[in-house]
């Protein structure tokens, strides 16, 4: 009796033990599974974490200050740096497209309309694009692919901290007015007489014409201001140039591009070289331009997309300066001039249009 009391003693012992390393095996087999729940969740970071909350795709609001036409080669390069990062338009992102076609006073409207549609994201371009997203919402995130002074617009608190919901690139377009004359005198020797054309209702052109035009007195050039607000005034400044200028300076914004065709044909026809602050438009009949590359900052766009869409907070993504200025010499146009662009200017060229 005593023998089978303490077998039977030992095997409650025994199963006791039995039923701890079970316990024990247990707890381990739980931790190396949240182990690996935990690898595979940091593993999926590189997929949009929207699209692990969500199965319908990501909304991107994209609001245009100019026209279709001529931003085309900036939307393909937006929407390029979206493919670089995952995302397949009408697969797992929708891209509403609206464009104001140079008319700003069309941007409060088009940017309530991407708020109605409840975008996840509004990309745009411009103080004025900008800011008429600002004005329609302060939650939905925005990004300004392009913006010459965002501070100064009053879009961020500064560049390091931008503060509310908006971040995105800036163009420091009016710091390389004096490079650009610099550049423009090489090309066009002797140059004495200097027209500047701008959009007197857009207030970073009447900042950039302002520099414009000390640099150009500080160089010993006469200058000429073409102010316009309007289609219609296109022409009547023109007019009034006559034979006051050799060159043309023109500070670019939405509604100089949108109406492009009808400023070059002028100073094409009063034989008047040209030089832009984008590539962008130099096919069009422009002899130099030299700034920030616009394809660049838009691809550049993308990434604080994809920051935003995993979550990221605009008010603590830095506004990003220009990394790449291009120089580019269009040498049919200057054929079409009669200049003889010097090899020297050439050599330095990123790239010359033959």
């Amino acid at each position: 009796m005593a023998r089978d009391a303490r077998a039977r003693s030992d095997l409650r012992r025994c199963v006791a033990v039995a039923e701890e390393r079970r316990k024990i095996l247990a707890a381990s087999l739980n931790s190396i599974r949240r182990r690996k729940v935990l690898i595979a969740a940091v593993a999926l970071g590189c997929a949009p974490l929207r699209a692990l909350a969500q199965k319908s795709p990501a909304r991107i609001g994209f609001l245009g200050v100019s026209t279709p036409a001529a931003w085309t080669s900036r939307v393909d390069a937006f929407r390029e740096g979206l493919r670089e990062l995952g995302y397949i338009e009408g697969r797992n992102v929708v891209i509403e497209y609206r464009f104001a076609e140079g008319q700003y006073a069309r941007l409060p409207e088009l940017a309530a309309e991407l708020v109605r549609l409840k975008v996840d994201v509004i990309v745009t371009h411009s103080a004025p694009g900008a800011l008429a997203a600002k004005q329609a919402t302060s939650v939905i995130p925005i990004v300004f692919a392009v913006a010459s002074d965002p501070v100064g617009a009053g879009l961020v608190a500064s560049l390091a901290r931008p503060g509310g919901n908006l971040t995105g690139l800036s163009t420091q377009l009016a710091d390389t007015g004096g490079k650009k004359l610099e550049l423009l005198r090489e090309a066009v020797p002797g140059l004495r007489r200097l027209a500047i054309l701008a959009n007197a209702g857009y207030p970073a052109s009447v900042i950039e014409m302002g520099e414009v035009r000390t640099a150009a007195r500080t160089l010993g050039l006469e200058v000429a201001a073409l102010e316009i607000r309007r289609v219609e005034d296109i022409a009547p400044a023109f007019a009034a140039l006559k034979d006051r200028a050799e060159a043309l300076y023109i500070c670019e914004d939405a509604f100089t591009s949108a109406n492009r065709n009808r400023i070059y044909t002028f100073a094409l026809t009063a034989r008047l070289p040209m030089i832009l602050g984008t590539r962008g438009d130099i096919e069009w009949g422009g002899l130099m331009s030299y700034g920030a590359n616009f394809s660049d900052l838009f691809r550049r766009a993308a990434d604080y997309v994809d920051k935003i869409l995993r979550w990221a907070k605009p008010a603590d993504l830095p506004v990003e300066q220009p990394t790449k200025f291009d120089l580019v010499i269009n040498l049919i146009t200057a054929k079409a001039l009669g200049l003889t662009v010097p090899p020297s200017l050439l050599a330095r060229a990123d790239e010359v249009i033959e």
